[in-house]
């Protein structure tokens, strides 16, 4: 796990300030290219569309980009773990949620920092900019003010406003609650329930349950002075609405006993032992302080095994986590252009919620928590927050529900063509890369870096040992090398250094050099030369690997790709059905991961090795729970009139016959296979319409590895590999000089590739 360190402090200073300064920016949605594109953008053009609005206000959301913006507004008075910094202060978290919500739901956010502890004037402030915004989450502002400024804002605006801080944490635990009752068979409006604390969350929390049914006179809540009882003076508009005036109970182990349910959103620590164990059975406890929930979750498993138990944790099951409500309630609300954030909406996202729980889980989900079966029951009572069905289930239901209840005004009348319409503006970049670290993270492996003399790789292992993606950090090479890189960088990294040229190795390299010298001999490798090679960093690591001292090797940060290559193919070889291997790259763009083959290793394959880098490499898609869509590349379009060509269309017809359910079809140019709507309306009888093409095979490595290179120069592309494919255990060899990201990621993947070969 990460560590909190002064490194780790450097790194995230570093993080926020590296060129362009913050985590959000604004990008031109139109071309700007051309002074006629200058003139449509801006003047005269800019003048047609404002006197459309100006005629109709409804026209703004038709011209403008209002219908996809967000405000993300604070005074910074109440930022989570850090209270009251003021509204500078509070920027970076601001834009930290601009990011959640882009990520989450394709939602822009303009992060909005106000100066103003006044409530009146935070109003009229946040009135006057309005126009610019579809919608206004509020954040971090500290109660009771919190809830006469959503009160007020809500009223007197017609778009939708939230303070997510209440709602947010309300819907998720509310959804939780809903299947938590109906997995132990009890009834929601006869369960007891205790609820410590009494902010703005537990307060909006306590809310929805009576809404969704839990019985008002059996609510208990706390705040830190006790019981909310209508004898204290103490107390403001919103705890009156729960203060009790019959209940004798006074302190929170005598309200505890015998109730079905507690609700933390206070401190932590503050649920004992004795007090779990005096509830009744089957409990349900809501442990949501953060980071030390109001419980500890081992010890209350352990006390009380029928225990059902959430916390704000993501190292424990159900965790309630705002990211599984806030961009989809927005996203909902938005695209039917809703006056306000309604109480049915809320439900609606609520039961959403609920529901999604309770439906066969994706087998990629399965595989990013390192689960067999990931099924509704104890330890799931709420999805996780990478289940990518979420957005396509929470903004239908909150959209619907907003048509529903009369405050939509651009109702949805194609609710298919609305869930595509979804899925398109997922940020697929960014979570098919936490999704892959995520599922690294479940069983990190011991993973040899053979390049150890370079700040990159020692950086690199830094992030992966710090983030649980590799357990046993191995760096080959020269050990006073490292360590005075280590000390001149100030690096705080734990690994394991091995010199195969130091004595202390010898007898290793002795025993490695009989190994190979006995594999192959009669290749013409003599012993002399084996132990030569022995004392190499990449012959050496490629051993470590494949007499299992090491779950994968990492090579080529200081070589070409084609000499790194060589020792790792000599020692480890290819997997016994294999001929030849290839080298797939993965690129994360906006219209999801593409994976790009062969691009570094067979020169201009045969058509019967096409087919095979084909198969391989939809072996290796379909490993992400992804269907393999493969467009044979060719410079030319179903016209078998050149050598190349020929040779693509004899593959296609190969696979056709072999493989007739696999979605291949070629030749295609990149612009048709890139192009859904161009390949339909010229080649309408292609395999690969309306399925986007995700495998892209290119007849020569020269095509495919220049074209990587170019998408790689660009820069505007995150990119994993190159991935071998066909070898016999896990060997990898990075691009020559590749960035610390680009080591990061394709470590990580060697983690997931290690872990399917233990499976």
């Amino acid at each position: 796990m990460r560590k909190n360190t002064s490194s780790f402090r450097e790194e995230s200073l570093n993080y926020h300030s590296q060129f362009p300064s913050g985590k959000i920016q604004i990008t031109p949605t139109k071309k700007y290219s051309s002074q006629r594109d200058l003139s449509l953008a801006y003047s005269p053009g800019v003048a047609e569309p404002c006197k459309e609005i100006a005629r109709s206000s409804r026209e703004v959301y038709k011209y403008t980009s209002k219908g996809n913006l967000v405000a993300v507004i604070t005074n910074g008075s109440a930022v989570l773990g850090l209270g009251d910094i003021g509204a500078l202060a509070s920027k970076p978290v601001m834009e930290g949620k601009a990011l959640l919500f882009k990520i989450f739901s394709g939602i822009d956010v303009f992060d909005i920092e106000i100066d103003e502890s006044d409530p009146e004037k935070f109003i009229e402030t946040v009135k006057a900019i309005a126009p610019t915004f579809g919608g206004i989450n509020l954040e971090d502002i500290k109660a009771p003010e919190a809830f006469e400024i959503e009160r007020r804002l809500k009223k007197e605006l017609s778009i939708p406003v939230m303070h997510d801080d209440q709602h947010g944490t309300a819907i998720i635990s509310g959804a939780a609650l809903l299947n938590a009752i109906t997995y132990v068979g009890k009834k929601i409006n006869e369960i007891k329930m205790v609820v410590n604390g009494a902010g703005a969350a537990a307060i909006s929390c306590t809310r929805t349950y009576k809404k969704l049914g839990v019985n008002p006179e059996n609510i208990l809540m706390f705040d830190s002075k006790g019981l909310l009882h209508s004898s204290r003076t103490d107390l403001n508009q919103e705890k009156k609405e729960f203060s009790v005036n019959t209940y004798p109970i006074q302190k929170l182990d005598q309200a505890i006993k015998n109730s079905d349910v507690f609700i933390g959103l206070s401190v932590g620590g503050i649920l004992t032992a004795n007090m779990l164990r005096s509830m009744a059975k089957d409990p349900i406890v809501f442990a949501m302080a953060n980071p030390d929930p109001e419980i500890d979750y081992n010890l209350a498993i352990k006390i009380r095994p029928d225990v059902i138990m959430a916390t704000g944790r993501s190292d424990y099951p159900n965790q309630v986590n705002n990211v599984l409500g806030f961009p989809y309630i927005f996203r909902g609300a938005l695209d039917v252009h809703a006056s306000v954030i309604n109480d049915e909406m809320k439900l609606a996202a609520v039961h959403a919620i609920a529901s999604l729980a309770k439906e066969p889980v994706p087998e990629q989900v399965n595989i990013v928590y390192n689960k067999k079966n990931i099924s509704f029951g104890k330890e799931y009572i709420i999805p996780k927050p990478f289940d990518n069905r979420l957005i396509t289930r929470v903004a239908p239901a909150v959209a619907k529900a907003a048509m529903d209840s009369g405050v939509a005004r651009n109702p949805i009348l194609d609710w298919k063509i609305y869930q595509e319409k979804l899925l398109d503006r997922m940020g697929y970049e960014s979570k098919m890369l936490r999704m892959i670290q995520n599922r690294a993270r479940t069983n990190p492996k011991k993973i040899v870096f053979c390049n150890g003399e370079e700040y990159d790789i020692l950086k690199s292992v830094q992030i992966l040992h710090e983030e649980g993606i590799v357990s046993v950090p191995i760096v080959l090479g020269n050990e006073d090398r490292i360590k005075r890189l280590i000390n001149e960088n100030n690096l705080d990294v734990e690994l394991k250094i091995i010199d195969p040229e130091k004595e202390e190795n010898r007898k290793k390299v002795e025993d490695f050099a009989q190994i190979l010298w006995k594999r192959r001999n009669r290749k013409g490798l003599t012993l002399y030369d084996s132990k030569i090679r022995m004392r190499t960093n990449d012959h050496f690591g490629a051993m470590m690997v494949d007499q299992g001292e090491a779950d994968a090797v990492i090579t080529g940060y200081s070589r070409s790709f084609s000499l790194s290559l060589r020792p790792m193919l000599e020692v480890i070889g290819r997997a016994e059905s294999v001929q030849k291997t290839a080298g797939m790259m993965i690129l994360l763009t906006k219209r999801g991961p593409l994976f790009l083959a062969d691009t570094a290793v067979i020169p201009n394959p045969t058509s019967e090795e096409l087919a095979r880098i084909a198969l391989m490499a939809s072996h290796v898609v379909k490993g992400f729970d992804i269907e393999p869509h493969i467009a044979m590349l060719s410079f030319q379009n179903f016209s078998s009139n050149s050598k190349t060509s020929s040779k693509v269309s004899q593959t296609v017809d190969f696979l056709h016959k072999k493989y007739p359910d696999l979605i291949v079809d070629g030749e295609l140019q990149p612009d048709f296979a890139l192009n859904e709507f161009l390949l339909a309306s010229k080649f309408p009888f292609s395999k690969l319409v309306k399925k986007r093409a995700n495998i892209f095979i290119f007849p020569n490595l020269e095509s495919g590895n220049l074209t990587y290179k170019f998408i790689r120069g660009l820069g505007d592309v995150q990119t994993i590999g190159p991935v071998m494919l066909g070898m016999r255990k896990t060997a990898h060899v990075m691009q020559m000089q590749s960035s610390i990201e680009e080591i990061v990621n394709l470590a990580t993947l060697s983690v997931i590739d290690a872990q399917i070969r233990n499976n």
